[in-house]
């Protein structure tokens, strides 16, 4: 039997964190790595890229005969996606098709959970309690063309690739959408997801309490 290689992708703003923790949570013997693009948008950049990824890569295929189901939040598509969009200096596809190629040729049961929102105006709540980051900068016309190059990217791994197994999942609401990767994985939840309500409404909090932050440091 192989083990389960989780690829968990999508915009800023989608809820990735929040779903790979559930994952990590739910399916026993998981290991969950979290991974940060290089800052470095020039050429140089690349190189580091293509070295941090092609080590990813190896040290995957070591572990293939360790039981254990394997998550990521962001891999190498990221980087294929900002480099489309013009964020880098450079052009990313060759390294990038060399890299899913000999992921596809990995002995593991590959899911590639392509995260969107059906309203995109949802990213305007989402980016505000992710402003910590700064990997991309953050706005919804970015996250939103991201979106974009991420279904074009499903659309063409599933052309092109047998194993790897595509699934676009719309992260408007939270319930819906872990309900629908409950099933995909077949996954038995010992945790709930958090309320999508919930997150929004600690969202609105978080900037009231900013706001009165604000107003009392101008007293």
């Amino acid at each position: 039997m192989k083990n389960r290689l989780i690829i968990v992708e999508g915009p800023q703003g989608t809820g990735k964190t929040s779903l790979t923790n559930y994952l990590r949570d739910n399916i026993a013997s998981s290991n969950l790595y979290r991974l940060a693009g290089q800052k470095d948008k020039t050429l140089t950049g690349k190189k580091y890229s293509e070295i941090m990824y092609k080590a990813l890569l190896d040290y995957l295929e070591r572990m293939q005969i360790v039981p254990m189901t394997i998550l990521f939040d962001r891999t190498f598509f990221s980087e294929e996606v900002y480099a489309r969009l013009g964020y880098k200096e450079y052009s990313f596809s060759d390294i990038y098709e060399k890299l899913v190629k000999k992921l596809n040729d990995l002995n593991y049961d590959i899911y590639f959970l392509s995260l969107y929102l059906e309203d995109e105006k949802l990213y305007e709540a989402r980016l505000a309690r992710e402003r910590h980051h700064n990997y991309q900068a953050f706005s919804i016309e970015n996250s939103s063309n991201q979106q974009r190059v991420y279904k074009e990217l499903g659309e063409e791994i599933i052309k092109k690739y047998n194993n790897i197994k595509v699934f676009r999942i719309a992260m408007d609401n939270f319930e819906k959408a872990y309900k629908e990767i409950n099933e995909i994985l077949d996954i038995e939840p010992k945790t709930k997801p958090v309320p999508t309500a919930s997150i929004e409404s600690n969202i609105e909090d978080k900037e009231n309490n900013q706001k009165e932050i604000i107003q009392l440091q101008l007293i």
